[in-house]
């Protein structure tokens, strides 16, 4: 599964230069699937939206930050656990509920954003 980001957030930033797939961003801020990934030309969303890959999406979240399912893989292929988790100091970046997701679909992701 996904992992996401709690309403506890204290929006402090140490998730988000330990993604390897860029998929945290700061409250607000819109999204790219291009972003710090090798995609190129378009991507199909989760739920069968495709998108080109520069384009800019609406943020998930306004006020704290947040994490793009679609670019997660709960660091599968890179670590052995999920880095934004390992160093939340208030432990706010858990699993999501709603994105239950096997491992060879977590490195299925990794390998299409990471050509």
């Amino acid at each position: 599964m996904a992992i996401m980001i709690t309403d506890e957030c204290i929006n402090c930033g140490a998730c988000e230069p330990e993604c390897p797939n860029n998929a945290i961003y700061e409250g607000g801020v819109e999204w790219a699937i291009s972003d710090g990934t090798g995609v190129k030309g378009t991507y199909v969303l989760e739920g069968g939206k495709e998108v080109g890959v520069d384009d800019q999406n609406m943020p998930v979240e306004e006020d704290f930050y947040f994490i793009v399912p679609d670019k997660c893989t709960e660091c599968k292929g890179f670590h052995e656990e999920p880095q934004c988790a390992a160093v939340c100091p208030v432990d706010c970046c858990v699993p999501d509920p709603e994105r239950e997701e096997t491992e060879e679909v977590l490195l299925t992701r990794k390998d299409r954003l990471h050509i």
